[in-house]
């Protein structure tokens, strides 16, 4: 048997046994994990290259070795799960770099941290001025999370006491081109649906790379042609638009009639829409 076959068939069979093992250990994120993990894994690949290589004497052995890293790996997994001590020794423990505003030096030294890293690693959590942060700390990951002071957080509506309308994950209903069955399924919408909405923006089906739509029917069409501009439908703005001009009609024929019935009750139908109006513009307007 020629060499190049061994070899050829080595590493089908490597190929597979590596899938198996990365299903096994988990699907983790390298730039996520820990050093012991990564290290892990490059041990796991070099085994793995130098079976398929055949420069290993003995393949057994390697596979001994290579099992024996793998079930090790595990195990330690597992009672990393029982025992915080050892997961802390394993994985490591977060290191605390601000607190209360200040930067703690010495903190820095241990994570091998210099001023300028630390300013950049705030810069990209949206930080840029330090007198801003009220806490920061390093993850095992070497992942920098950041704590603004209260009076500098983004205002969000819960801030403000106001309801907003939950959002549900959008579908993608077209790719490349290819209406995709499924996401349009999923949000209890059909083809017709969609040939109509590309119908009434002037869109042609094979000039669509990506569509997405929601829930409450808005479609988001991007073209492959960037120069053409599509109008994107919204919905909610559309109906809570509607019940506006519903609202103001209703006060205007209030002041046009003169029976006094009748413009008590424009008026005061006027006034329930405008309270159905005022429930409805957290939920209809973004």
């Amino acid at each position: 048997m020629q060499a190049w076959f061994i070899v050829l068939l080595r590493t089908v069979v490597l190929f597979f046994v590596a899938l198996g093992i990365t299903k096994i250990v988990g699907n983790e994120n390298l730039s996520k994990s820990s050093p012991f993990k990564v290290i892990s894994y490059i041990f796991v690949s070099i085994i793995t290259v130098l079976i398929s290589l055949g420069l290993v004497p003995n393949i057994a052995f390697a596979f001994v070795a290579l099992a024996s890293w793998v079930l090790l790996l595990l195990a330690l997994d597992y009672l990393s799960l029982k025992s915080k001590k050892l997961h802390d020794f394993i994985n490591g423990k977060e290191t605390v770099l601000m607190k209360d505003g200040k930067v703690l030096e010495n903190n820095l030294m241990q994570v091998k941290f210099t001023g300028d890293e630390l300013l950049r690693e705030l810069r990209s959590k949206s930080a840029f001025n330090l007198a801003d942060v009220e806490f920061a700390v390093m993850e095992t990951t070497g992942d920098v999370n950041v704590l603004l002071k209260s009076d500098k957080k983004p205002v969000t509506p819960h801030d403000l006491h106001q309801k907003v309308n939950p959002t549900s994950e959008p579908e993608t209903v077209i790719l490349d081109g290819n209406i995709l069955d499924e996401g349009l399924k999923n949000i209890g919408l059909n083809r017709e649906w969609l040939k109509v909405q590309l119908s009434s923006s002037g869109v042609s089906l094979d000039n669509v790379f990506i569509a997405q739509a929601d829930s409450s029917g808005d479609l988001y069409i991007d073209l492959f042609m960037d120069s053409i501009d599509v109008p994107q439908a919204k919905v909610k703005e559309l109906l809570y638009a509607s019940i506006a001009k519903a609202q103001s009609d209703l006060l205007s024929f209030s002041l046009e009639v003169n029976n006094p019935e009748v413009k008590k009750a424009y008026f005061n139908n006027a006034n329930r829409l405008k309270k159905v109006m005022d429930k409805l513009e957290p939920y209809l307007m973004r």
